[in-house]
Formats: structure tokens, C-alpha cells, sequence
């Protein structure tokens, strides 16, 4: 162990540890969980340290030595080198103040190692030097913002992508397949299974499209308010400065806020966002339970298509092959969803100048974007991709269904039409020959009106 000091005194810090005193005290303050930031989040907090030191030292502010030992420190934590120096529980201040000094701290002795110096030596001072023209209450915020732009361009809007595209590609493949349409779970006039596919991959598109409008608004960053929004203590040209070195670092277009009250005492932005990442959900979650009753049998079932078998279903019932990817897409959907009442709750709770749960939003809506781009891929590659279609059940349930006999309203009149089907399901025949028993028309013309084809093409 060795000896940390901070304003309230001394605190003994392990001895291998990069933080230093007040992490220390986050870590015994608050034993709640064993959730932890992410790696998204934590890389955010670098680079936005690493862009801070850079943006100092070229306004005239912090010399060229410690900025690059800040910034060679900084863009470690970046890479991820130092992640298991992030103790924190996820459930502590409200503002992310411990996390804020967590890295302060940790890149501050890192710093201090790349110059030769001892750790809690502060040669490079933790808050004079790593946190200059900066507060945790534009820090944090900036972080979430930071991490959840790069977590859509690289992890969701990918995975959407992949999904739509095998969507799009299997669609096209099986535009010949004609299949019972369903309504209410109940049999309803034909479809081509492209249509259907197509449906799934339209829903993809508008996820992307709401998604993506939301994005300007998340790129709005809140750093150079610091403590209260008013920019205390930091030069005038900060924010805008470090929002340009972060684009310049990652290739998103970040922008300082147009509002820094807001931005610091809300989180209106991310509520925003994860309202996006629940109507994907529940999109995805659509889309993962159709293919899941499609699936369903083999005997007793729909048993329209068989979903590849990647695993056994059961520990007691031999040769049973359980749709799993579906069922894992749902978990994921059905955790973003409640993630999306976490994250709307937080941003209640702003009063006057800062929100005081960022932290817990920023978990949840980084695990949000996180899985629900992991599980697109997934289900992709792992169900639309590899499912087969059974055309013989599909052909002979299509033939048999009574609602055909829809075709034939505009001809025969409603009345009549239901009384064909309702005598073709009585009897178990086909309506083609039930119509051709209780109408005028001949056989080419009810074949021709009834055929399941012609009927997924609209019009009368």
C-alpha cells in the first residue's frame, strides 16, 4: 500500500494501483454492484482528455511536456491498456465526479511514469494539469455523447446494415415462395414471402433512418460548461477547440452545444436516443418472434420454415431443436426496453444546473446500442441467413385456405363468398372446387381468380 493524498486528508491506496485517493474513496463508498463503465465509455473519457491536454497546450496554457505525457497517458486508456484501473461502481455520484477523477487520477501517474516520476508524486497534477478547463459535470456528459456517436457509427448502425442487406438478399431469393398470410394468428389472404421479408427489412430501414436523425443532437457536446454551464475557469475557445480535435480523432462531426445549461442539466439528447434504440427494439423483437412461429413444429406447427439447428433444445427430450437466436434477439430487445425506462427516469431527475444520474444513463444506454448492433449480426448471420423453406407445407396450406375465397368478392358479392368458404373449411375441400359447385363461373375463370399468385399482386 501507499499513502494518497486529496482535500480530505490521507487514504491508503494500493500499491499497484495507477488511481489515487479519491477513487479509492469512490471504491469503498460505494459496494453496490459489480457493474463497471464500459470499454466505450472509457475510451470516450480518454480521448476527451487526450483532446483537452492538446487544446490547453495550444492555447498557451499547459506546457508541451506535460501535455505529452498527458496525451501519450491518455490514448492508453483509449487503447483500452488500462481498463482494469476503472473501479467504480456504476451506482455512485450522480454526476460521475468519482469516475471524472478516476481517470484524471490514473492518467495523471501515468503521466507521471512516462516523465520519470514517481506515482503520487503529481508532477502531473490530476486536476491542475489532466482536468484543466474542465468539471466532471461537462466531462461526464461529454463522455456519454462521445461514446454513444462512436458506439452507433461502429457497433449498431453496422449490424443494422448487415441485417438489412441479408434481409434484402433473402427477400429477393425466395420472391417465388406464396405463403398464408396471417392476421390475428388467423388465416388471411396470400403473401410472397418477399413481401414479407421485405416488411422485416423496411422496419431495418426506418430504425436506421430515426437513429441517425437523432445523431446531430448526440454529436452536441457539453464540455467547456464546467461546473454550472456559465464555462468557469476554462478559455473561451475550449469547447469548440476540443469538440474539432475529437472529430479530428475519431471522424464523427462533434460540435460544441448551442446550449450549455441544457446540455449539463439534462439529458434530453440521450433520452432521445434511447427512445430510438426502444423502437428498434420492439421492431427487432417483431421481427425475431415471426420468424420463431414460421419455425414452429416440426409437426404440430406452422412448420413454414426450419431455422438452422445450431445446438440441442432440450437436456431431457432427445432430438428437440429449439429456435435460439430468435429467443436471444428477444432478451436483448427486451432489455433495451427496459434500459430505455432507466435512461427516461435519469433524465427526470436534473435540477436547476446538472443532472444528477448520469452514470446509471449512460450504462444503460451504452449496453443498449451495444447489443442491440451485436444481436442484429447475430440473428442475421446465425437465423435469416441459414433458414430453409419447407415448400410443400407452404403449398398445401396456401391451397387449402378458406379465405381465399376473397378473390372472389368483387365477382360473386361478399354473401356469397362467405358461404364458400365457411362450407370449403366444413368440409376440408379446396375453394376453387367448393366455387365451382355453388357459382355460375367456370373452372378456368375460378382458377384463374383464386390463384394464390395473383392474389399477392393487389388490385381486382
Amino acid at each position: 500500500m501507499r499513502i494518497e493524498k486529496d482535500s480530505l486528508g490521507e487514504v491508503m491506496v494500493p500499491d499497484n494501483a495507477l488511481y489515487a485517493a479519491q477513487t479509492q474513496r469512490a471504491v469503498e463508498n460505494f459496494p453496490i454492484s459489480t457493474l463497471r463503465f464500459s470499454r466505450p465509455f472509457i475510451r470516450a473519457l480518454g480521448l476527451i482528455k487526450a483532446a483537452a491536454a492538446e487544446v490547453n497546450h495550444d492555447l498557451s496554457l499547459l506546457d508541451e511536456k506535460k501535455m505529452k505525457a498527458i496525451r501519450e497517458a491518455a490514448m492508453e486508456v483509449v487503447e483500452g491498456k488500462w481498463d482494469s484501473q476503472f473501479v467504480i461502481d456504476i451506482f455512485q455520484t450522480g454526476s460521475g465526479t468519482s469516475t471524472n477523477m478516476n481517470a484524471n487520477e490514473v492518467i495523471a501517474n501515468r503521466a507521471c511514469e512516462i516523465l520519470g516520476e514517481q506515482r503520487g508524486s503529481k508532477a502531473i497534477h490530476p486536476n491542475d494539469d489532466v482536468n484543466m478547463g474542465q468539471s466532471s459535470n461537462d466531462v461526464i456528459p461529454t463522455a456519454i455523447h462521445v461514446a454513444a456517436c462512436l458506439q452507433v457509427s461502429e457497433v449498431l448502425v453496422p449490424g443494422l446494415e448487415h441485417l438489412r442487406e441479408t434481409l434484402e438478399s433473402r427477400a429477393a431469393e425466395l420472391d417465388e415462395v406464396v405463403k398464408t398470410g396471417r392476421t390475428h394468428l388467423m388465416d388471411a389472404m396470400p403473401v410472397r414471402m418477399s413481401q414479407e421479408i421485405g416488411g422485416w427489412a423496411s422496419q431495418v430501414v426506418q430504425s436506421i433512418e430515426r437513429i441517425q436523425c437523432t445523431m446531430p443532437r448526440v454529436a452536441q457536446l457539453a464540455i467547456g460548461g464546467t461546473a454550472v454551464g456559465t464555462g468557469v475557469n476554462t478559455h473561451a475557445q475550449f469547447a469548440s477547440r476540443v469538440a474539432e480535435k475529437l472529430t479530428d480523432m475519431t471522424g464523427f462531426p462533434f460540435v460544441e452545444t448551442e446550449h450549455h445549461f441544457s446540455a449539463q442539466a439534462t439529458l434530453d439528447s440521450v433520452a432521445e436516443l434511447s427512445s430510438q434504440l426502444k423502437a428498434s427494439a420492439t421492431s427487432l423483437m417483431k421481427m425475431a418472434n415471426d420468424l420463431r412461429w414460421m419455425n414452429s413444429g416440426p409437426i404440430c406447427g406452422l412448420g413454414e420454415i426450419t431455422l438452422p439447428a445450431l445446438q440441442p433444445g432440450s437436456s431431457i427430450m432427445p432430438g428437440k431443436i429449439n429456435p435460439v437466436i430468435c429467443e436471444a434477439m428477444m432478451m436483448a430487445c427486451a432489455q433495451v426496453i427496459g434500459n430505455d425506462v432507466t435512461v427516461a427516469t435519469c433524465n427526470m431527475m436534473g435540477n436547476f444546473q446538472l443532472n444528477v444520474m448520469m452514470p446509471v444513463a449512460a450504462h444503460n444506454l451504452l449496453e443498449s446500442i451495444t447489443i442491440l448492433g451485436t444481436a442484429s449480426n447475430v440473428m442475421a448471420d446465425k437465423a435469416v441467413a441459414g433458414f430453409t423453406v419447407n415448400r410443400q407445407t407452404i403449398d398445401s396450406l396456401t391451397k387449402r385456405n378458406p379465405i381465399l375465397a376473397t378473390a372472389l368478392n368483387p365477382v360473386i358479392g361478399y354473401d356469397l363468398a362467405a358461404k364458400i368458404a365457411k362450407r370449403a373449411y366444413a368440409e376440408n375441400r379446396q375453394v376453387n372446387d367448393v366455387a365451382a359447385e355453388m357459382t355460375q363461373l367456370d373452372r378456368e375463370e375460378i382458377d384463374r381468380l383464386l390463384d394464390p399468385r395473383l392474389t399477392t399482386e393487389g388490385g381486382v
